[in-house]
């Protein structure tokens, strides 16, 4: 398995997670400008001292007061948004900004013109723009046991040194898990978890489920291949590590669960040639920035032949869940009209 083929699949990055080079394999799957200004971040009016917080390490986390300049990877960003924490987000770190200035996805609802940039692709992290921002608390996901999701190797030492650094387990648990996890980590640095925003979103949420699992019952078996395109790969990720597809085989939906496994299980890579490998009824197709889209796989004679392909039964996947409830909402919603609107292929 080489670099470049992982280079344009979520679960190639997870594998690597922080391998020397690869991020140079990637700047191309996000925009290389780290532009964006800081805010003058003050806490939430609950949030005071003394704080203290177990992260997934695990490691027990405490300060003097409840940090209020805090710095985080986009998503884990987003979730902290969604939460109602915007005002004490000061930077961030991760695919943020499109070429043409727009959020990406990944981004949900925070405001990107608040935060500084520190690095805007994978091995992107400036140290010295981290360190002017005078950070009280880092928090980023944890794939793997005792790995910092965007923080590279080479500069990790630096980084960690200069403020506390939290990390949620997203890797080999469902979706739920680090949804509560990070609701838990907002409430402590002083998120009201009663607000209307947030009961409503997790209304929301709950619905969603319910939809979602009736919509498997009721399709007769159809079967679903979450997958991501490359140049010379098909990637098919497996429920038993990603914790969204996970999530939707513990609701019912018959998610296929590849035989063969490489890149720390997340996936199993197949060249064009094999892509029929596995038959599927829908192929929810990751849909991020770097990775191919339909229209890209066109001149593919061995896309073109898929059954899901044929029958226009194929969906984006946003594949880099946002872990609050109305973050991953959307994403069972899509997944349920996909399932309605389709049929079970023969």
């Amino acid at each position: 398995m080489s670099y470049s083929n992982l280079s344009l699949s979520r679960r190639g990055l997870l594998a690597a997670g922080g391998a020397a080079g690869l991020g140079a394999l990637l700047s191309a799957c996000g925009g290389n400008e780290e532009t964006g200004s800081s805010s003058s971040a003050s806490a939430p009016a609950a949030a005071a001292g003394p704080w203290s917080f177990t992260d997934d390490q695990p490691k027990e986390l405490k300060a003097d007061k409840t940090p209020s300049k805090i710095v985080a990877f986009t998503g884990t960003a987003a979730a902290l948004v969604d939460l109602g924490l915007q005002d004490s987000i000061v930077g961030v770190f991760g695919e943020t900004k499109k070429a043409d200035g727009t959020a990406e996805d990944q981004a949900g609802d925070l405001d990107i013109s608040k935060v500084e940039i520190i690095g805007n692709a994978w091995g992107e992290f400036s140290v010295e723009k981290y360190a002017a921002l005078s950070p009280e608390l880092l928090i980023t996901h944890m794939f793997d046991p005792g790995a910092y999701w965007y923080i590279p190797d080479e500069s990790k030492d630096k980084i960690l040194g200069l403020a506390p650094a939290a990390t949620i387990t997203v890797g080999r648990v469902p979706l739920t898990k680090p949804i509560e996890r990070y609701a838990e980590l907002a409430a402590s640095l002083g998120a009201d978890l009663n607000a209307p925003k947030v009961t409503e979103a997790k209304a929301r949420f709950e619905k969603a489920a319910a939809d979602l699992s009736a919509a498997a019952k009721a399709s007769g078996g159809i079967k679903v291949l979450a997958g991501s395109g490359a140049a010379d790969i098909f990637y098919v990720s497996n429920p038993k590590v990603s914790s969204d597809i996970m999530y939707f085989k513990e609701l019912g939906v018959d998610i296929i669960v590849p035989e063969k496994t490489d890149g720390g299980d997340y996936y199993e890579s197949l060249s064009w040639e094999n892509a029929d490998k596995y038959h599927a009824d829908i192929i929810f197709l990751d849909a991020r920035t770097g990775t191919l889209q339909p229209k890209d796989l066109a001149s593919k004679p061995a896309w073109n032949a898929l059954p899901a392909v044929k029958a226009n039964q194929v969906f984006p996947w946003q594949a880099v869940p946002i872990y609050s409830w109305n973050g991953a909402a959307p994403l069972l919603e899509a997944l349920t009209a996909a399932i309605t609107k389709s049929k079970k292929l023969a």
